[in-house]
């Protein structure tokens, strides 16, 4: 049984409506960036917690694909500006699978917000 630190209690995690348990299906939520965010998205309907990382993902890493499909078009500094996105989007998608992974609703700026209106 796995255990977690969510809002200064320690809570056992539970199973989801999709028969994984909460942290697994979040850090999954991220796996595949805006695709498994959409799919984790619509496909749970018990947990909030998976939920909102599920959404979040979607922000977050489909507003990414879109800047850096933008800056692309922009010649020599454009794809200067495009691959440091690239760079930050990795470091961020390995810390969100970490964070959903051990139980934390870790929010990204503004995204995080987003993300929880929609939950």
């Amino acid at each position: 049984m796995f255990y977690t630190i969510r809002d200064s209690k320690i809570l056992s995690m539970t199973k989801t409506s999709l028969g994984l348990e909460e942290n697994l299906e979040a850090a999954l939520a991220y796996v595949l960036g805006f695709v498994t965010g959409i799919v984790f998205y619509l496909l749970e309907k018990e947990s909030s917690y998976v939920r909102f990382h599920a959404m979040q993902s979607i922000v977050v890493f489909l507003a990414i694909f879109i800047l850096q499909w933008f800056f692309m078009a922009i010649p020599y500094f454009g794809w200067m500006i495009s691959s440091f996105l690239g760079l930050v989007a990795f470091i961020l998608w390995i810390l969100l699978i970490i964070k959903a992974y051990q139980g934390e609703r870790f929010k990204v700026p503004i995204a995080g917000d987003i993300a929880e209106k929609y939950v």
